[in-house]
């Protein structure tokens, strides 16, 4: 029988195959006719009267471009994409040649956002962005590829008069100040001539059709690579807002202030977007998905808990063996009980802590009725964060995973009659991108047999945990068997959380 590291492993990868760039576009692109063809996206139609043009920016577009190039062929009249620095390399490096534009392509590539900010290249990348959007008409239609992970540094455009330094310095004044990561993107979109809608609108009267792999969760059209083909549901309002919150509104670069005092009061109306199409082509809850079927066909009973945990890893992790006590306590057939109310109890707690939008009673009483007699595999996405103290080496999904492995082991250790241990339990966590920190590895397999012989050798789990160098501690056992290591994916739809639990 396969090991469940197997299981897990191929549930991850299923995950990731259905949201890499070439099988996800060819999945939902066909260009249909010859003589007045048309684009078919998911079943939608868009006729090609004039040129059909290509622009794209973020992490994965790079992949999304050689696929789109491939289906659109000669009907493709030209293309610029902005994608992160040294990327082409690292994929020719990796052997990854489906995911590089064929020579002789009529896609321009510009690489920038070095250490995803924005910085010169990308504002030339921009500038031509815009140029080409500028000068389109009525006839021409514009695919715009999208993907989170930098896709918001790839775009730098900010409105005249302001300068890309002046952006930077308000960016970083806010942040110093504790600004959130949604609070410095509306303040973003409101000075960028791109953002927040900007590039739909340059391109009007053209048909704008975007193609998107999302990486935040809930996949807000407007957040995403801060939305620049979609309605912007913020205002000059909001921005002037935070702003003030912040108590920034005096001590602001003068071309920021010209910019905010001319600036139209209301957002551009919704039906001004009516020539444009946005379509989500890959998300977590379209990998999470996959994993289910393929953990079905490994014979598991399998349940998607949510796409969209998140939270302070130590938090997550204690909902996670929560989960996990509560299922070994089903597979000893003691779900009935005060220590199952208990552990219900403190899920629901938990979740509504986290703020995870799942109707957990609903997803519990599923897990009830799974039956002692069926393995069980629980799926989970979203993104966690580390409050970072230590000077190790690691990433959230290694930490995660470790902190899960104690938990379980502890859980064990301190329960006489605990229900554990009738049963084998596997943790996975792994980052889609295939990074995880400053490390080659993705995320790590954990269970609480491993934490058990780290113990056993005299190795401190806890001191690990507090300084951040979960990896290290993975690297010990089996020349680092427990770390998930992909390479390069050339996708990025947050992190994927797999349970896997049998009984032995």
């Amino acid at each position: 029988t396969m090991s469940l590291r197997e299981h897990a492993l191929s549930l991850f990868r299923g995950a990731l195959g259905t949201v890499r760039p070439a099988p996800m576009l060819r999945r939902a692109l066909k260009l249909q006719g010859d003589g007045c063809p048309h684009l078919l996206v998911k079943g939608q139609a868009f006729a090609v009267k004039r040129g059909l043009y290509l622009v794209g920016f973020g992490k994965a577009v790079l992949g999304m471009a050689a696929a789109a190039e491939e289906i659109l062929g000669d009907h493709l009249t030209r293309g610029i994409i902005n994608v992160p620095l040294g990327i082409q390399e690292s994929l020719q490096r990796a052997g990854m040649q489906e995911m590089l534009l064929k020579p002789h392509s009529k896609i321009q590539v510009i690489e920038g956002a070095k250490n995803n900010l924005p910085d010169a290249e990308a504002l030339k990348g921009a500038a031509a962005i815009q140029e080409l959007a500028e000068g389109l008409t009525a006839d021409d239609l514009l695919l715009v590829l999208i993907s989170g992970g930098g896709g918001s540094a790839l775009l730098p455009a900010p409105i005249p008069p302001i300068l890309l330094e002046d952006k930077e310095k308000l960016t970083k004044m806010l942040a110093s100040r504790g600004a959130a990561i949604q609070e410095l993107n509306i303040v973003r979109k409101t000075l960028s001539v791109l953002k927040g809608g900007g590039l739909a609108q340059l391109a009007h009267p053209a048909q704008v059709v975007s193609l998107i792999l999302s990486d935040v969760i809930g996949d807000p059209l407007d957040i995403i690579a801060s939305g620049p083909t979609a309605a912007s549901s913020h205002s000059v309002q909001d921005c002037l807002h935070i702003l003030t919150k912040y108590n920034l509104l005096h001590n602001l670069p003068k071309s920021v202030e010209m910019v905010l005092s001319s600036s139209p009061i209301k957002p551009t109306a919704p039906e001004n977007y009516s020539h444009v199409s946005n379509i989500i082509l890959g998300s977590n809850t379209l990998a999470l998905e996959e994993a289910r079927r393929q953990a079905e066909g490994l014979g598991y009973a399998a349940l998607v808990l949510s796409a969209a945990v998140c939270g302070e890893v130590g938090h997550v992790a204690t909902l996670y063996c929560q989960l996990i006590q509560l299922v070994c306590l089903g597979f000893a057939s003691l779900g009935e009980g005060p220590l199952s109310d208990e552990l219900r109890g403190n899920l629901l707690q938990l979740a509504a802590e986290l703020q995870i939008p799942v109707d957990l009673n609903e997803f519990l009483q599923a897990l009830q009725g799974l039956g002692p007699d069926r393995p069980v595999c629980i799926l989970a996405g979203g993104e966690t964060t580390v409050q970072l103290q230590g000077t190790g080496k690691g990433g959230r999904n290694q930490e995660l995973a470790l902190r899960v492995g104690l938990g379980l082991h502890k859980a064990q250790a301190t329960g006489a009659s605990s229900p554990q241990g009738r049963c084998e339990i596997l943790f996975l966590s792994g980052g889609t991108d295939g990074q995880d920190g400053p490390t080659e590895a993705a995320g790590a397999f954990c269970s609480p047999g491993l934490v058990a012989e780290a113990l056993q050798e005299g190795l401190d789990v806890e001191a690990f945990l507090r300084n951040n160098d979960s990896y290290t501690f993975f690297s010990h056992f089996q020349g680092g068997h427990h770390l998930l290591v992909t390479g390069l994916t050339g996708t990025n739809v947050m992190d994927i959380q797999a349970i896997l639990i049998r009984a032995m």
